[in-house]
């Protein structure tokens, strides 16, 4: 496998994460108004988008991938606002009571299928302990499932554990010499 192939995936959700919920004062921004407005940019959603996330999300060495619903709303809404360039998008399955045990979030199953055999972090506002303990079941690699406040979205915190796994779990998968990395599997491994 080349190098390329090799990178630890990054899931990124975009409620939550890179929108928080919570007041920001320093980060919220008049919403756009008016019908010359195109409509994308009318959500007061967006005036909470940190623009420095997205190259700090880019420096991680991850290939990105959204994993929201926001579908590929998030290329044309989200990403040219925090720096980010088109990304793939993880598509979702029709949900189904068969999914998994219970209390498993909808978007566990898909995004480990999407996965494969790759190192992949998971960045959300919704994960859960039956998350962990399901993706250490069945994923081989390493797996790092980090739940994000969603008062607060990513913060300095949030990139140090991102960045501590990437150089404990993966670090040859990041640094560019293309050997798999060990570890980092499992609930303990999970932020």
């Amino acid at each position: 496998m080349t190098h390329a192939v090799e990178r630890p995936l990054l899931f990124l959700d975009v409620d939550g994460p890179l929108i928080p919920f919570g007041s920001s004062p320093g980060r919220l921004q008049s919403p756009a108004a008016g019908p010359e407005v195109p409509p994308d940019q009318r959500n007061p959603l967006l005036g909470r988008l940190d623009h420095a996330v997205g190259p700090r999300l880019l420096a991680l060495g991850c290939d990105l991938v959204w994993a929201s619903t926001w579908g590929e709303e998030a290329n044309e809404s989200v990403a040219p606002r925090i720096g980010l360039p088109r990304l793939p998008v993880v598509g979702w399955p029709e949900a189904s009571a068969d999914d998994g045990p219970r209390g498993l979030h909808w978007k566990t199953r898909p995004l480990v299928e999407w996965a494969g055999h790759h190192p992949f972090i998971w960045v959300d506002d919704e994960i859960s302990g039956m998350d962990r303990l399901w993706v250490a079941a069945q994923h081989q690699g390493p797996s790092l499932l980090h739940r994000v406040d969603p008062a607060e979205g990513l913060t300095e915190d949030d990139f140090s554990v991102l960045a501590d796994w990437l150089r404990t779990a993966a670090p040859s998968l990041t640094s560019g010499t293309g050997a798999r990395g060990e570890g980092g599997t499992g609930p303990g491994a999970s932020a």
